[in-house]
């Protein structure tokens, strides 16, 4: 990449933050941690990291002012890139705790309630069935075969078929694994700890941003 693209992980008091921030530099993302909505560039790609529950994330998003920054920024379709908990806070709402969420898209998180063989959490490593057509420039180097680091007891039922990128499986329940829209990626797994392609995801993401930050700068000149 021509240059170096500046990256703001969100800290609003929980989630993964170092791993999070690690791989972005990894990748070659000029990252840092930003714990107020005032410390983010307008040319920052802002990064949403989520772990945890729900009812606490919203109450810190609310208390530190990047619920507003959230609507915002994703409404104009600035870069974003949301991870587990940083996908599922998007839309209305989630069975975790009645919790009401941000509301940016249509669509209920739900509790996975899969036949008692299948374990909850859903833990580990499982297969994306990432539409392709959709982003393709997020799948340059990923096979149909590579797996996905897994950690949640929640998943997203959305019908917006426009947003949905990736689906997965799990004890028969089919649901939204990533979504993509515009400057916008997210994903339920976490590409941080998905080795060498969940990498990929997050480096062909930066490319993206990178090839149409060159031709905005062309056409400028």
């Amino acid at each position: 990449m021509p240059d170096t693209l500046k990256v703001a992980v969100i800290d609003y008091g929980m989630g993964n933050l170092m791993s999070v921030f690690r791989a972005w530099q990894y990748v070659g993302g000029d990252a840092r941690i930003i714990s107020a909505p005032e410390q983010l560039d307008t040319n920052d790609i802002l990064v949403f990291p989520g772990q945890g529950a729900i009812v606490d994330t919203m109450k810190l998003l609310k208390r530190t002012g990047f619920d507003e920054l959230l609507r915002f920024w994703i409404g104009s379709d600035k870069p974003f890139f949301g991870i587990c908990l940083g996908m599922q806070a998007l839309f209305e709402s989630s069975e975790e705790g009645n919790c009401d969420c941000l509301g940016i898209f249509k669509g209920r998180v739900r509790k996975l309630t899969p036949p008692r063989e299948f374990k909850v959490p859903h833990m580990g490593w499982d297969n994306v069935d990432f539409t392709r057509g959709h982003a393709d420039y997020m799948l340059e180097g990923i096979n149909p075969s590579d797996q996905f680091y897994f950690v949640h007891s929640y998943y997203l039922d959305t019908k917006d078929r426009n947003l949905i990128f990736g689906q997965t499986e799990y004890g028969g329940t089919r649901f939204t694994s990533a979504i993509a829209r515009g400057n916008l990626v997210a994903t339920q797994f976490h590409p941080e700890k998905s080795q060498a392609k969940g990498l990929l995801l997050y480096k062909n993401y930066l490319a993206m941003q990178a090839g149409k930050k060159s031709s905005l700068e062309k056409t400028k000149s």
